[in-house]
């Protein structure tokens, strides 16, 4: 069975720091930038929410379920950590086969577009392809998330399917589910993909 242990992973234009309850002042204001909570096809806590949301999530690390981060941004002037910008986690953990789901992301509306995002799940992909051995990654999104599909298929994510009135949304409506993987042999090809698009961004 494979350890998923708390671990902090620095990229080139980010770090992804365990998420901890001294992030909540950072990550409030993370949301604030362009008051994502707003977004229909999202899941962004409101500033008012930030506190039990952080620990929802270490709770279901507690449990062994995920692996929550807190996404900062590589202060230029220093080369370390600087800004919040967001979340993102390990989970649906399956520690025994193991296979991990990238998901329960969001950056501050204002990083949109900078780098940040791709070189996060290049820090992921990496971790969990030749670190912890997994032979799969997933992600999945709202079917009317387009610009989140978009973004996945970028990634180089195949699409395995859709579940149809998969859960409920946050105001009741079923949501249907749109599920990609990256397999083990594709990931040196999405490596090398996503380390061009971040190379262009420094």
């Amino acid at each position: 069975m494979t350890s998923f242990e708390p671990i902090t992973l620095t990229g080139a234009l980010v770090v992804l720091e365990p998420l901890s309850p001294d992030h909540h002042d950072g990550l409030v204001q993370a949301a604030q930038d362009g008051e994502l909570w707003k977004l229909w096809y999202t899941s962004v806590p409101t500033p008012e929410q930030m506190a039990a949301e952080i620990e929802r999530r270490l709770d279901l690390q507690r449990r062994g379920s995920m692996l929550p981060f807190t996404t900062r941004v590589i202060d230029p002037a220093t080369g370390g950590p600087g800004r919040v910008i967001g979340m993102t986690t390990f989970m649906n953990i399956d520690a025994d086969t193991p296979r991990v789901e990238i998901g329960s992301t969001w950056n501050a509306a204002s990083a949109h577009g900078s780098g940040s995002n791709p070189d996060a799940k290049l820090l992921l992909l990496r971790h969990a392809f030749e670190t912890l051995g997994c032979p799969a990654v997933e992600f999945r999104t709202h079917w009317l998330n387009h610009q989140s599909r978009e973004a996945i298929a970028r990634l180089g994510a195949k699409q395995d399917g859709v579940l149809r009135s998969h859960t409920r949304s946050s105001d009741g409506a079923l949501r249907d589910t749109v599920v990609f993987s990256i397999l083990e042999h594709e990931w040196p090809m999405v490596r090398n993909a996503l380390e061009y698009r971040i190379a262009k961004q420094r």
